[in-house]
């Protein structure tokens, strides 16, 4: 069997090549002689195997020192020094590459994972007007976010210093434990996956790279919006992590409790209290509506529970084609605080009706009937 290459031969870099200088090596030789860039060429997945196990060993920083120290002996895996790279599927390779072309790495070093995070979504719950949201407005809301430290712009290191590789990881950001013919792969526990140290924390955020302020935002309620609707306003969550993109922040719409009106999706319902004399009489009264005062004929002898509806006099939903209705649910008000004359007249109206109560009164009449015929009258 042929002895391998020199890794350094191999990515065609010197001896005291930079991380940067390694990782732009590989990168141009896994291009070019990845297998399905070259499906005719048998030897092309030789090469792309090599220059991966070379760029495995020499982007880690322990693995590197190792091979530096004793060559190949150092880092092969049967001599339990964990190195030995195989094509690991062309699936992680090609994460490697276009997580460098694309944003995808970073860290400090290379050859690692840049834990490249979008941020959070938020939400803000925004209680508004029954009126605001049939008619919709603009109101303005201060939220708490977390935004870059100016003292170190956002490098957690303290003015004068900087964030060093990660002496555990080797800027991975990953740690590898070699179990025989197994490999375990987890977060590194000193730097917790970012690839870097702080050993001198920037004392305005205490290393974080962020500090929590507030922001004021305009949102945009659009008429017909209903209690529970959402309204997402783009990159306003919280900031990504290593350049990633922003979170969203949703608002959450909760009505206030309203005086007279309670809405039913694109409906209004409330309640209309009628005097004794004028559900018995009829006449004409003033009913409130969101565009004004409105006037209502009451038909003579109404009952309690009687709905009138005005249609049109409702809300017009976000999602709606047309306005809702108005529904009015009548509640006749016994009177209180009498006179002594006017329990007289009450008495006396009374006395006469009981003459003909199945007439005046077929309500209870009926009742009442029913009563005796349950108990066998």
């Amino acid at each position: 069997m042929a002895a391998k290459r020199d890794y350094y031969e191999v990515l065609g870099v010197n001896r005291d090549a930079s991380d940067e200088e390694i990782k732009k090596a590989y990168r141009r030789l896994a291009m070019k002689h990845h297998p399905d860039r070259n499906p005719d060429n048998p030897k092309a997945e030789e090469h792309f195997k090599e220059a991966k196990e070379a760029y495995e060993i020499l982007s880690d920083a322990s693995k590197r020192q190792a091979y530096d120290q004793y060559g190949h002996a150092g880092v092969d895996p049967q001599a339990g020094m964990g190195g030995g790279a195989g094509m690991g599927g062309f699936a992680d390779a090609f994460s490697d590459i276009f997580g460098d072309i694309f944003g995808g790495r970073g860290g400090v070093g290379g050859g690692g994972r840049s834990n490249v995070y979008r941020g959070a979504d938020l939400r803000y719950n925004l209680e508004i007007s029954l009126e605001e949201a049939a008619r919709g407005t603009e109101t303005r809301i201060r939220i708490p976010t977390m935004a870059e430290c100016e003292s170190c712009h956002g490098s957690g290191a303290k003015k004068g210093s900087s964030p060093s590789v990660c002496p555990t990881c080797g800027g991975h950001g990953q740690v590898r434990m070699q179990q025989g013919f197994f490999s375990i792969q987890q977060t590194c526990p000193k730097c917790h996956g970012t690839g870097r140290y702080i050993a001198d924390p920037c004392p305005a955020c205490h290393g974080a790279g962020r500090v929590k302020q507030h922001k004021t935002l305009s949102v945009k309620i659009p008429a017909g919006i209903d209690e529970g609707d959402r309204i997402r306003l783009s990159g306003e969550g919280e900031p990504g992590v290593n350049g990633g993109p922003p979170g969203d922040l949703y608002v959450q719409i909760h009505l206030k409790p309203h005086a007279v009106f309670q809405r039913d999706h694109d409906d209004l319902h409330c309640e209309m209290p009628v005097s004794f004399t004028t559900a018995a009489l009829g006449g004409e009264i003033e009913i409130p509506t969101l565009d004004g005062v409105a006037k209502l004929r009451i038909p003579s002898e109404t009952q309690t529970g009687k709905v009138f509806r005005l249609r049109g006099k409702g809300i017009k939903g976000v999602r709606s084609a047309s306005q809702g209705d108005l529904l009015c649910h009548v509640v006749v008000e016994t009177p209180v605080s009498l006179t002594a004359r006017q329990k007289e007249l009450l008495q006396e109206f009374e006395d006469l009706s009981q003459g003909n109560a199945a007439r005046h009164n077929p309500r209870a009449q009926g009742w009442l009937d029913k009563v005796r015929e349950f108990f066998g009258g």
